[in-house]
């Protein structure tokens, strides 16, 4: 079985990501493109899920649906609610992934790199900062929203856009899972973007590097 495409680097892989090329399942071929498109890669998560399709394709549509661009939410905000409830749940594989398709997403390099200090940071505005508030909340285990945090959280954001919001993040919950129970091999790109604008603030690949 050949590699994935984005050439994995870094421990001990659990189960070996399928190359996209190798996909038999044409729907599934034409949906894993869809994150060339906008990703530049297919992430190994997918490459992996591909073994029961039906499970990836309902992935995928969930994905498209959350980061839909006709939604109301703006696409980056939306990464960095994913990244800020990976970050919760303790998943490096998503904070990398997060970190590329916010910067892809119209997220300054400055500002993913202060994501941290969203709180206190001037980049961040008072909606944004509630938002992510709401995605540290939501993400924790147990769940720590509170009606007081719903109020502070619905002072800035309409219900429609709250829905968009939490759909982040509960699609991040099952990468989440899925990503740290696997031990999926990071990428090329993932892993230089993470390591360059989060190092610093505790980023590491740990199970995710591959030797």
């Amino acid at each position: 079985m050949g590699r994935a495409p984005g050439a994995i680097i870094g421990a001990v892989t659990r189960m070996q990501p399928i190359p996209a090329e190798d996909c038999a399942d044409p729907e599934l071929a034409d949906a894993l493109g869809h994150f060339t498109r906008t990703l530049g890669f297919v992430p190994n998560s997918l490459l992996t899920m591909q073994r029961v399709p039906a499970i990836a394709k309902a992935v995928i549509h969930l994905n498209r649906a959350v980061f839909a661009p006709d939604g109301e939410v703006d696409l980056g905000l939306k990464r960095l609610v994913g990244h800020v409830a990976s970050a919760a749940s303790g998943c490096q594989y998503c904070k990398a992934h997060t970190t590329v398709s916010a910067t892809r997403h119209g997220v300054s390099d400055e500002k993913m790199a202060a994501v941290y200090d969203y709180a206190t940071s001037p980049l961040f505005t008072p909606a944004e900062r509630a938002a992510l508030d709401f995605a540290m909340e939501a993400a924790s285990v147990p769940n720590a929203v509170t009606d007081a945090s719903y109020a502070a959280l619905a002072e800035h954001w309409t219900e429609s856009q709250i829905v968009e919001l939490l759909g982040v993040v509960c699609m991040f919950g099952v990468f989440n899972r899925w990503n740290d129970s696997m031990a999926t091999p990071l990428e090329e790109l993932p892993m230089a973007r993470a390591g360059e604008l989060l190092a610093d603030r505790g980023w590491t690949a740990g199970k995710h590097r591959r030797p």
